[in-house]
């Protein structure tokens, strides 16, 4: 039996970018960056609070609560509820499931939020709990946590395919002028090449500027009807396709490619676009090398081609191929499972004319995409959405 029919996602609106600002460490629990991003999205909508009718969730440092806690804590009542602990790839699947929710009129305001804090030590717990398997295969040889992991994944890329470190830092100095450009950057200062090339090694060959700088803060906003979004005068974002993949290509030893590799003809043909046809891109960048198959996975370029496509490209916000026009993870910083949110939240300001200084000219498609849940020698979840500015 052939695949059903894929319903499209006419009618869903995607509105309200909010950032709640990061903080290299925090006292306050995830609670507390929930609760600000949810005031944010009331008070930047004009939507009463009680009118928020679903909620989407996405928090590693929520425990022992889970979405239901969060709902008592901050007095909502919604009809619609769902908790997607999927990381970086969480932002792309709580979009697709508030739309859903939205066409089905299961819910007609939802408020998709992710939020953690960083507290001292809170990172190293985190890292602890956070996969059996990766703890099981790692922890008796004295190893631990994603830079080791992505050590091994960038090592292996770098043998199969050629791909230097100077590749990598391309992907980082453009990176980091565009989070000049964005005032909710945890990184301020440029970077260089020669800058990035002399940083102190962290787990070879990884170097300083290949890893995230973990933080506290939290991303959100919200997902109505577009009819809903235009009697309040909102600024939105129409949905033109969206996949999500998880355990793809589990058979590969170790991993070089990614879930959209297996999707994205179904990604481009829901939008009814190719590759050629994006403006930008958000890519999720836990580590530069992850960026590179994002480049090749979603089809700009082949497998392997990645270190060539961006030795060929301006990765800027103003150049031939934007990719993380707020400066991504790498130099706004990785607020936890907000992460996930970065790019979602950007492209909303790139389409509604909220970019200020980074403005991608002209810009009518962004894509999305999202990678989370590591485990020894792989990232689980993938997914990517494609949005298109206001008709």
């Amino acid at each position: 039996m052939g695949r059903r029919q894929r319903s499209n996602y006419d009618g869903v609106a995607v509105a309200v970018p909010v950032t709640v600002p990061y903080q290299r460490y925090s006292t306050e629990g995830a609670h507390f960056f929930l609760g600000k991003a949810v005031r944010a999205l009331v008070e930047a909508s004009g939507i009463a609070k009680d009118d928020i009718d679903g909620l989407c969730l996405s928090s590693f440092s929520l425990a022992p609560d889970t979405a239901v806690g969060v709902t008592q804590h901050l007095g909502l009542s919604p009809r619609w509820l769902d908790h997607v602990p999927t990381g970086g790839a969480s932002g792309v699947m709580c979009l697709r499931r508030a739309a859903r929710a939205v066409q089905c009129g299961d819910a007609e305001v939802v408020a998709c939020v992710a939020a953690d804090t960083n507290h001292v030590d809170s990172f190293r717990q985190t890292l602890g709990a956070f996969s059996n398997f990766a703890r099981d295969a790692t922890y008796p040889y004295g190893s631990g946590g994603p830079n080791s992991i992505f050590a091994m994944i960038t090592a292996h890329y770098m043998r199969q395919f050629g791909a230097r470190r100077e590749d990598f830092g391309r992907i980082c100095v453009a990176q980091r002028q565009n989070a000049l450009g964005n005032p909710n950057a945890m990184f301020k200062k440029a970077l260089t090449l020669d800058e990035y090339m002399a940083a102190r090694p962290i787990s070879d060959p990884l170097h300083l500027f290949d890893c995230v700088m973990p933080c506290a803060g939290a991303e959100a906003f919200l997902v109505m009807t577009a009819e809903r979004a235009r009697d309040l005068g909102l600024a939105y974002a129409t949905v033109r396709g969206s996949i999500e993949r998880h355990n793809a290509f589990a058979d590969d030893p170790i991993m070089v490619r990614g879930g959209w590799a297996r999707d994205r003809d179904d990604l481009y043909a829901q939008a009814g676009v190719q590759p050629k046809n994006i403006d930008f891109i958000q890519t999720y960048d836990d580590y530069p090398v992850i960026v590179m198959m994002h480049f090749e996975d979603l089809g700009f370029c082949e497998k392997g081609e990645g270190p060539a496509f961006v030795q060929s490209h301006t990765l800027t916000h103003d150049g031939s191929f934007p990719n993380n026009t707020s400066g991504g993870q790498l130099s706004a910083g990785q607020a936890g499972a907000a992460g996930g949110f970065l790019g979602m939240t950007e492209t909303l300001r790139q389409l509604t004319g909220q970019a200020g200084a980074r403005t991608v000219p002209d810009a009518q498609l962004g894509l999305v995409a999202g990678f989370g849940m590591v485990t020894y020698d792989r990232c689980l979840c993938t997914g990517a959405v494609i949005l298109g500015r206001q008709e």
